[in-house]
């Protein structure tokens, strides 16, 4: 499934649809997946100790439920495209919603750890298929002159979806009295975290119900007469519909669908694609994802307690909003390059500080403590993390897989970027538990090394795109 929709051919002309607010609410409903994906992805960093506990297991097998979810990250996200092109974009947000909802009641309440985990990898699944799905579907249904910023709604929704969870997460912590295995209403604290993504899901589903089908599918299915109905409700009142309709079944007839054999050049991959490859993975082995799965444990690890763990880890989920604004507002201003520039180098001083002061951690077991002057540069150096992170790789990256590969190949190259990321998350993801065991200052230490890396590969392998046809692209 590609998620590039027909632009018109009439010589510029933008559309400014008579029902704006239609085509909005049409494009929030659809980016509901994105706030359902930042929110299982995130809400699991309150749990982690008290499975921990609850369970008595040791940072490996805990490693391994945590990034469970990744493995059905990587199959829904393979195979959503193929899924949506078969049955359509809106039945699958309706798979999607139901897996999520089975995911959430089952991580509640599970009844052994490999249970947990099975129910994890469900709600990875819809995570998988929620990540292609939603951008896919916006870019077919928006107007054209609206489509950057309606596209820029899923990325919001993400961060929205991470900030949320960790503030209910922390609104459950205090009715549990700071203790994640608290009882409220006979489920642990921890339980109803997980239990309470119920609500989101279920709304996500009812919404699918109240939006139009994708016209690109229902072209492809031979539906014309629904396709002009639908692009009737989110095209100027004066465009010509029958045009549209031949324009996007022209498309389909002349689309040419890449394969994996189209990705290899004289040794291994083309050259593009292996840089694609090495942005996906950086952007994940910097470490970010274990500031949205393990922070709260991370602050419990060096002596700060549950209740101020659990703000700190909503405090970096805000200003991870605020990055992300600052991305959407510069990175047609000044260009991709630069912003991951910016981003870089401020990673690897952020994740340098906060190694040294983690590397003043003393005592152990219960009794964990880091000095008054660590402890802040260790949390200032977090925050300035994420946000050198959102303002630049969280968003760019995005952007750069989207513009820099040949035409004939972006499909095709996207999917073997996108694998790329999740394996990179999910080798994070299991490895932190045990790293940060063995020395936690280490561990950001190799995390400040790879930082410092993508200052490199930037330089020597990354294009800039900024103002360049996607024709132009190869």
């Amino acid at each position: 499934m590609t998620s590039t929709a027909e632009s018109p051919r009439s010589g510029g002309r933008q559309s400014h649809p008579e029902h704006l607010g239609h085509v909005v609410f049409i494009t929030a409903a659809a980016a509901m997946g994105g706030f359902l994906f930042g929110y299982d992805s995130s809400v699991i960093n309150g749990a982690v100790e008290a499975i921990r506990d609850r369970f008595d297991i040791g940072s490996g097998p805990l490693a391994q439920v945590i990034a469970a979810a990744l493995i059905g990250c990587a199959i829904g996200a393979a195979t959503a495209g193929r899924i949506a092109d078969r049955i359509g974009r809106i039945r699958c947000m309706q798979i999607s919603s139901v897996l999520f909802t089975i995911s959430a009641v089952g991580s509640a309440l599970p009844f052994a750890l490999w249970d947990l985990a099975m129910w994890r990898v469900i709600g990875g699944f819809a995570i998988g298929m929620a990540s292609v799905i939603g951008p896919a579907y916006i870019a077919e249904v928006s107007p054209p002159a609206y489509r950057g910023r309606l596209a820029s709604f899923q990325q919001a929704a993400i961060v929205l979806g991470i900030a949320l969870s960790q503030l209910v997460n922390f609104g459950i912590l205090q009715i549990a009295d700071g203790d994640q295995r608290g009882e409220i209403g006979g489920l642990e604290a921890w339980q109803w975290m997980l239990g309470v993504m119920v609500v989101p899901a279920i709304l996500y589903g009812l919404l699918s119900f109240a939006i139009p089908e994708s016209p690109r599918f229902l072209i492809s299915v031979g539906r014309n007469e629904a396709a002009r109905g639908v692009l009737a409700e989110v095209e100027d009142k004066n465009a010509d519909l029958d045009a549209r309709v031949r324009e996007i079944e022209a498309n389909l007839h002349k689309e040419h669908k890449p394969t994996f054999k189209d990705l290899l050049g004289r040794v291994g991959f083309l050259p593009v694609v292996w840089i694609g490859i090495g942005l996906s993975a950086l952007q994940q082995l910097v470490g970010i994802n274990v500031i949205f799965y393990y922070s709260a444990s991370l602050w419990q690890s060096v002596g700060i307690d549950p209740t101020s763990s659990f703000f700190y880890s909503f405090t970096t989920s805000i200003i991870n909003i605020i990055g992300t604004v600052i991305a959407m507002i510069f990175v047609d201003r000044i260009g991709r390059r630069p912003l991951l520039l910016i981003g870089s180098v401020g990673m690897t001083v952020s994740l340098a500080l906060a190694a040294w002061a983690f590397s003043h951690k003393s005592g152990s077991g219960t009794d964990i403590s880091i000095p008054n002057t660590q402890g802040t540069v260790a949390l200032v150096a977090a925050h300035s993390f994420v946000l050198f992170f959102a303002l630049s790789w969280g968003v760019v990256v995005w952007v750069l897989l989207g513009e820099m590969f040949p035409g004939r190949i972006r499909a095709a190259a996207l999917g073997v970027a996108a694998s790329a990321q999740w394996i990179a998350n999910w080798a994070v993801t299991v490895t932190f538990p045990t790293l940060s065991d063995w020395d936690l200052s280490g561990a950001y230490v190799i995390y400040s090394g790879f930082a410092l890396l993508s200052v490199f590969f930037i330089l020597k392998w990354i294009p800039e795109t900024k103002g360049k046809a996607l024709e132009e692209m190869g």
